[in-house]
């Protein structure tokens, strides 16, 4: 029943304007990929506002059929001062947005990071230096001994097997197989190991965007935290965050025979929790608490993107560094300004200014509004 209504709720949008086949957005289905609730604090953040018109952003909203934007915030010296969203009801991959739950995709990965932080100060990992040799999953393949800080920076030694050095750039989720390529988001960690990795070998630690990389260090983080796993992300989005709604993150596949369950990065959230994690770290980094020093710690671990593409449609994609799951040092910007890049598919976007302390946050169902002038220019052009 789940399945066929799925089917008809692509059959419907598939005719709208949303529905493009070429600028669409997709994301694993909500329900039928649901994993961990987190719910929301009585004890939330209340935002305050100073709001004002801005002609770029409006030019952006006022033709969202083609510029794909459904979200937009600014925040700066502690109010929003630009707040516009048209948020559809049902989306183009057949899924609803329930309660104006919104997906991450690749941004997720930056939230990885900073679970994996709060995992370290918890005390069920060590540190960014410690190796997962630990973990039975991954014995006999190219992850065993590897560096956690090492897959924080997406060097795994995986670009032979999986990645967008292994893809030439078009996809970071799919895995090299005998017949066909299988997604690493559906189907899990114990299938991809036992189906692809046993007996592999790690190649050179080069910077390698993979989708694989990011849920091992998640999976790794739920194998160490063990059943302490709510827990732990109660204590970082509940406690430490505070959001006002229930978030989530989700789950890959688990296959018959199989034991364990993959958690993955793709998270979903109402647009202002997202702000509203975007502000705490902001806050960690300023306060210096100790997930503010595992922030500062991956930046100053960061490492050079060789293979960057100089493109202005995207954080990801006009940044020079990488670091624990975040791109840093942006074209075009003085060095010495700390801005954190978290990015995800379709025009996702989180740009923390951590000088000027400013926030931009962007939902959008396609990458086709001018990144440039909304987000870019807004940053870059503080004063």
């Amino acid at each position: 029943m789940k399945k066929l209504i799925i089917f008809i709720f692509i059959l419907i949008f598939s005719s709208s304007a949303y529905a493009n086949k070429n600028k669409r957005t997709w994301d694993y289905p909500l329900l039928e990929y649901s994993g961990w609730v987190i719910k929301g604090s009585e004890n939330h953040y209340k935002f305050q506002s100073n709001l004002k018109e801005d002609k770029d952003v409006f030019k952006e909203f006022k033709n969202n059929k083609n510029t794909g934007i459904i979200s937009y915030l600014l925040f700066e010296n502690d109010k929003i001062v630009i707040d516009v969203s048209d948020i559809p009801k049902k989306v183009s991959s057949g899924h609803t947005i329930l309660d104006g739950l919104l997906p991450s995709h690749s941004m997720g990965k930056s939230l990885v990071s900073y679970v994996t932080g709060h995992a370290i100060c918890e005390g069920y990992i060590d540190s960014v230096n410690k190796k997962l040799n630990d973990w039975p999953l991954i014995k006999d393949t190219l992850y065993e001994d590897a560096v956690l800080l090492d897959l924080l920076n997406m060097r795994g030694g995986d670009q032979k097997w999986v990645g967008e050095r292994r893809n030439e750039g078009k996809s970071d989720n799919r895995i090299k197989g005998e017949k066909k390529e299988e997604n690493v988001n559906v189907i899990g960690l114990e299938r991809v190991m036992n189906k692809y990795l046993r007996g592999t070998k790690k190649s050179k630690l080069i910077y390698n965007y993979s989708a694989l990389t990011t849920n091992v260090i998640m999976n790794y983080v739920k194998h160490k935290a063990g059943a302490d796993w709510d827990k732990l992300l109660h204590k970082v989005f509940n406690e430490h965050v505070k959001v006002k709604n229930s978030v989530q993150f989700q789950r890959s596949k688990k296959y018959f025979k199989e034991d364990f369950v993959s958690a993955r990065y793709s998270f979903y959230a109402n647009r202002y929790d997202f702000l509203r994690i975007a502000k705490t770290m902001m806050e960690d980094w300023h306060n210096d608490t100790c997930a503010g020093k595992y922030l500062k710690t991956i930046y100053e671990n960061r490492i050079q993107k060789k293979d960057n593409i100089k493109h202005t449609t995207d954080v990801g994609l006009y940044t020079k560094s990488y670091g624990g799951q975040i791109h840093f040092d942006i074209f075009g910007i003085k060095k010495e300004r700390k801005i954190l890049g978290l990015s995800g598919f379709a025009g996702q976007q989180i740009l923390i200014d951590l000088d000027n302390k400013r926030i931009i946050v962007v939902s959008s169902l396609y990458r086709n509004y001018n990144w440039k002038k909304i987000v870019y220019e807004k940053i870059k052009n503080f004063n």
